[in-house]
């Protein structure tokens, strides 16, 4: 009897572990299909999208030599593209010479060191200075002289001692040594005689530094001769070559990029065109006023010029090597506070470089230009990764 009671329950076990694990097997057939197809969609799709924005610090930017340049309207019709250097503006650089022959006697500066207005570079020990010395100190008491023979030939022309026509040429007399005085006085101002008389000092008429230095001490030299060269970092132009036609559509107060050899750009607006042409490159010369005490007179730069009667578009002209290929898209690296975050175009016309964005992109948007390649190798590295 316990024997068959113990089969019983056995088989009613049996049954229910038999029943359990067709529920399970039932369950898994119709639940687990459906869920486990949106997990391997949701896969593929993550695999098939790549990743579009990429965290990236200001010092890692810098580090990476990455520019940014912020984009602009205007269709590649609107822009003048010319070559040009950086030169120093008018008042912004002086030569400066020997006012009087003579043998360099002292010399305080050197190349590049920095002088202030007026500052003396050297002096030079010289007859002719000495001479024009003597001749101001001649005129000086000739004048004196002749303005006490004028006194006193009023004092006797009021007592009706002596006649009206010697004191008439005590007068004339008197205005001859005055202007002659000061004759010796402006020459010996414009040779810049020393207070002794000895020499001439050779100053800059301008503060900056000294770029360049023709003096060696103990040196004859002749009158007018370069000594030095001064020229003040933050009085600087750069002058652009444009072709005849498109100087006709350019005009004062134009706006201009100037694009430098390390891949920055600055702003910059024209101030001049000149109306004549080159007669060695048959073009004219646009004059641009730019702020930017980094820049050296004789860097040659290329300059994106705006004129005022260029045809009008709404097109982002980016230069070309901003424009990366990523899965097949066009795209451009948009500047993010994060980072960076690759933004998907279309394009227009090239030339020279520049490339027309039709679509994708905003006017004052942020881009990365030069380097962005970089960016392009460091977001399929995260997505390399991620898989």
């Amino acid at each position: 009897m316990i024997t068959q009671d113990k089969r019983l329950l056995g088989g009613v076990a049996g049954a229910v572990l038999l029943a359990a694990v067709g529920g399970f097997t039932v369950a898994r057939c119709t639940a687990d299909p459906a869920a486990e197809a949106q997990k391997e969609k949701a896969g593929e799709e993550s695999a098939e999208t790549p990743p579009s924005s990429l965290a990236m610090t200001a010092e890692a930017i810098r580090a990476a030599d990455i520019a940014v340049e912020a984009v602009r309207s205007g269709g590649l019709g609107s822009e003048i593209l010319a070559q040009a250097t950086v030169t120093a503006s008018p008042t912004g650089e002086a030569i400066v010479t020997a006012r009087a022959g003579g043998a360099v006697s002292r010399v305080f500066k050197r190349l590049g060191d920095p002088v202030k207005a007026g500052e003396t570079l050297a002096i030079v020990q010289s007859r002719d200075a000495a001479q024009i010395a003597a001749d101001r100190t001649a005129a000086d008491a000739r004048a004196v002289l002749a303005q006490r023979n004028l006194a006193r030939e009023r004092h006797l022309y009021e007592q009706k001692v002596s006649a009206r026509v010697d004191y008439e040429q005590a007068q004339a007399e008197a205005a001859a040594a005055a202007a002659e005085a000061r004759r010796a006085q402006v020459a010996a101002g414009a040779a810049n005689i020393t207070r002794d008389g000895s020499g001439a000092i050779v100053a800059s008429p301008i503060s900056g530094r000294v770029t360049a230095a023709s003096v060696s001490l103990g040196a004859f030299v002749q009158p007018e001769t370069e000594l030095f060269r001064v020229a003040d970092p933050r009085q600087i132009q750069i002058e652009a070559a444009v072709g005849p036609l498109d100087a006709q559509r350019l005009a004062a107060g134009d706006t201009a990029i100037v694009e430098l050899p390390d891949g920055r750009t600055i702003d910059a607006r024209v101030r001049s065109v000149t109306p004549t042409l080159s007669g060695e490159t048959r073009s004219a010369t646009a004059v641009l006023d730019v702020n930017d005490a980094g820049l050296v007179p004789g860097l040659a730069v290329r300059v994106r010029l705006k004129p005022s009667r260029g045809d009008a578009s709404g097109a982002i002209v980016v230069p070309d090597e901003a424009l990366q290929s990523l899965e097949g898209r066009d795209v451009v690296f948009v500047r993010t506070k994060q980072g960076f975050r690759a933004q998907s175009v279309t394009l227009g016309q090239r030339s020279a470089g520049r490339v027309e964005i039709i679509s994708g992109l905003k006017p004052g948007e942020m881009i990365a230009t030069k380097n962005a390649f970089l960016l392009k190798a460091e977001l399929g590295k995260g997505a390399g990764e991620e898989e």
